[in-house]
């Protein structure tokens, strides 16, 4: 951006879209909420959709996604992307149209409103420090998922400070083998210039994101698992 354009884009950012972004964040939780308690997961979806394209609009932040007769909004993937910033969560809730449920750190789930919304949306929570009990965390999601509910991985595991694509943990592939739900690669590109990571430094652009054609697990067995992961990451991070 623009260094003066960055410059001029401070006021409108601290007293207007920061703000109305933790005030949709708030509101739309509960609304979520009492949507989860009386309708369901599908329900929230919804909402939740709503709520990410509210995020994008008031930045704003443009989304572009390439790549849309790779998916079909009807069908369940385990999505795996890249993640390089904390707006990569309202982008793809947002725009790909997809009934998505992530997979999100304990301390997320812990935050009063936010995190109550997303167990309603049925987003799974993992305790990060404990392999076992993330393993059951997810184990016990398999039998709460709908035909068409999509569970995003960002198999880094945590987000990217310089941009490029860090190795990948084997969580997703695991769980795509075992429930044999196809793979859905997707690289997304710029968010990261739109909010780094450890920082409120927002500005308004443009993010990309690439859909890639899906990974059946029924072409590989188990023992080809590091196969699938190399070969995974390599299309998500040639696509940057």
């Amino acid at each position: 951006m623009n260094p003066l354009l960055k410059i001029a884009y401070q006021p409108y950012k601290w007293l207007f879209a920061l703000p109305l972004v933790f005030a949709f964040t708030f509101v739309f939780g509960l609304i979520a909420i009492l949507t989860g308690i009386i309708l369901g997961q599908d329900a929230v979806n919804i909402i939740a959709e709503v709520w990410a394209r509210l995020c994008c609009a008031v930045v704003p932040l443009k989304v572009v996604i390439r790549g849309t007769k790779n998916y079909s909004r009807n069908t369940a993937y385990v999505i795996v992307s890249n993640h390089q910033s904390l707006t990569d969560i309202p982008i793809l809730h947002g725009h790909l149209g997809l009934d998505i449920k992530w997979i999100m750190k304990k301390e997320l789930g812990e935050i009063p409103v936010f995190g109550a919304a997303c167990r309603h949306l049925g987003c799974i929570t993992v305790d990060r420090g404990n392999h076992e009990a993330a393993l059951q965390s997810i184990e016990a999601a398999k039998k709460t998922l709908s035909g068409k509910a999509c569970v995003l991985f960002f198999a880094e595991g945590t987000r990217s400070r310089d941009g490029r694509v860090m190795p990948f943990k084997k969580g997703a592939f695991r769980f795509a083998h075992e429930t044999k739900i196809p793979i859905l690669p997707l690289t997304i590109r710029n968010s990261r210039s739109i909010l780094p990571s450890d920082s409120l430094d927002l500005v308004p652009g443009t993010v990309e994101v690439v859909v890639h054609r899906p990974i059946h697990m029924s072409d590989y067995n188990l023992a080809r698992l590091d196969e699938v992961v190399h070969t995974t990451r390599q299309i998500i991070s040639d696509a940057l």
